[in-house]
């Protein structure tokens, strides 16, 4: 036998042998893939810059890896204020109206699916989202970083695109602050 067949006949035992063990993965014998399973499109409702509902089930759906302002959150450019927040639903509302749109949920957490996703003009809403200057990557300590994110904001911020034009306190910040306002009221 040539040294050619044999590695060929060895690397087709394996083949077979990773495809039957592949194929018995369940109790039935049917094989059930391990990954995170796309959603089928749906309609969706935006419920603040990085957060939004499907229509039909109810369910809701935070866009991984990202930050956005708050709703009321305002930053200011020179001496202009301007509100992030309501620019970052309006952004979203605008990829998302009338489009289908596609999640793969990651895992889930405080009743949201924390997912990435995607529509028929955007295929990474969260990154488009980031290069448009409207959100932030979150901090290591709170979700996995996307180092594409990171690259999508050095460049955003370079180029002193959305909130990168203007000053504005990080949404967690904004968050931490208000939360303690609302503590120290009577």
């Amino acid at each position: 036998m040539s040294l050619l067949y044999k590695i060929l006949l060895a690397a087709a035992l394996c083949f077979q042998a990773c495809a039957a063990r592949a194929e018995n993965t369940s109790a039935e014998g049917v094989y059930t893939p391990r990954a995170p399973m796309q959603s089928t499109p749906m309609r969706v409702e935006v419920i603040d810059g990085v957060t939004f509902r499907d229509i039909e089930t109810g369910r809701v759906f935070r866009l991984f890896g990202i930050d956005a302002c708050q709703r009321d959150q305002i930053a200011n450019l020179g001496r202009q204020p301007w509100q992030c927040g309501v620019a970052a639903i309006a952004w979203l509302t605008n990829a998302t109206l009338n489009k289908w749109v596609s999640c793969n949920a990651l895992r889930e957490k405080d009743g949201r699916r924390i997912a990435r996703c995607s529509s028929s003009e955007h295929a990474d809403l969260a990154g488009d989202m980031i290069k448009e200057g409207l959100a932030v990557c979150l901090p290591d300590s709170e979700d996995q970083r996307v180092r594409s994110y990171i690259l999508d904001e050095e460049q955003a911020r370079k180029a002193y695109k959305g909130m990168w034009s203007s000053q504005f306190a990080m949404p967690w910040d904004y968050r931490a602050k208000q939360a303690s306002s609302r503590k120290n009221e009577p």
